[in-house]
């Protein structure tokens, strides 16, 4: 039966990926991460619901020393991403 299945792309798949990550890898945010311009950058996408910041704030992250690649891949990814990204919610510090 296992041979059968054929991996076919789910509609909603990015969607739950923007929201959730990656469900079998946990990132570990550190808190150095949330600099004043990650910060803010976060904040203006997160309330305009306007996400094409986000490689600028991979950037922000980067610089204040994030070097986790599924964060960092995630912010420069194709997406689309929405309110409730888990990268934005992390550096808002929502829960």
């Amino acid at each position: 039966m296992l041979a059968r299945m054929t991996k076919v792309p789910w509609p909603g798949q990015w969607l739950v990926r923007d929201i959730f990550g990656n469900p079998f890898r946990s990132v570990v945010f550190s808190p150095s991460w949330r600099a004043s311009t990650a910060i803010a950058l976060a904040g203006q996408m997160y309330e305009s619901r306007d996400f094409s910041a986000m490689p600028i704030l991979a950037d922000a992250l980067q610089d204040a020393g994030c070097d986790n690649t599924d964060v960092l891949d995630h912010c420069r990814g194709e997406g689309p991403h929405v309110r409730g990204c888990w990268v934005v919610d992390l550096v808002l510090n929502k829960q």
